[in-house]
């Protein structure tokens, strides 16, 4: 397990556009999933140490925005071959078990990781209602461990302000996380 940090935010760079199948049988679009004030785009796994920390919160979190207008979406780019727990039908299992608020998505050929420069599980790119990059960071202080209760949510508050203001906090704290778990094809290319 490698455990990496991606960049902090380059602000204003467009997301790039996606059709990928989700746990619910249906195909999802960038479009499908944005909110009336914003988008958050998550990479995430079922099996790594880091987002088992959070998971949780990433579900608390979601569900608050919600409530602001921020939809979210988790896509799911590892190598299930190698990390079978990974598989889309374990996918289906999660969240299905945790009652997932948000679309859960595979990207299978894991083209659309490369396009949006997802390097960890957890990624975190949070967008504006012009899907203009204005979040990169972390949820919160969490790592392997979850972080002690009343820890300042990074996220959530800077996708609240995404909301209110259609612009992110200028200072941003990478995440940190497993790498994703690419294809050997796909390493070697």
């Amino acid at each position: 397990m490698v455990s990496l940090n991606p960049p902090v935010c380059d602000f204003g760079t467009k997301a790039p556009d996606f059709k990928l199948l989700g746990v619910d049988g249906k195909t999802w679009t960038l479009q499908d999933c944005m909110g009336r004030n914003g988008l958050l785009v998550m990479f995430i796994c079922n099996h790594c140490p880091y987002v088992k920390a959070v998971h949780g919160r990433i579900l608390r979190d979601t569900r608050e925005l919600m409530g602001y207008g921020i939809n979210s979406v988790a896509i799911m780019s590892n190598d299930t071959v190698n990390y079978p727990d990974d598989s889309y039908e374990n996918m289906k299992k999660i969240a299905a078990e945790y009652k997932y608020p948000f679309p859960y998505l595979i990207d299978e050929t894991q083209e659309i990781a490369k396009a949006y420069g997802a390097v960890c599980t957890p990624d975190f790119f949070g967008y504006n209602t012009d899907f203009e990059l204005q979040y990169r960071g972390r949820l919160d202080a969490s790592r392997k461990d979850t972080a002690p209760d009343g820890t300042r949510r990074d996220l959530f508050e800077a996708m609240k302000q995404v909301a209110h203001t259609g612009q992110g906090p200028q200072d941003q704290i990478s995440s940190i996380g497993c790498s994703i778990k690419w294809k050997e094809e796909a390493a070697e290319a």
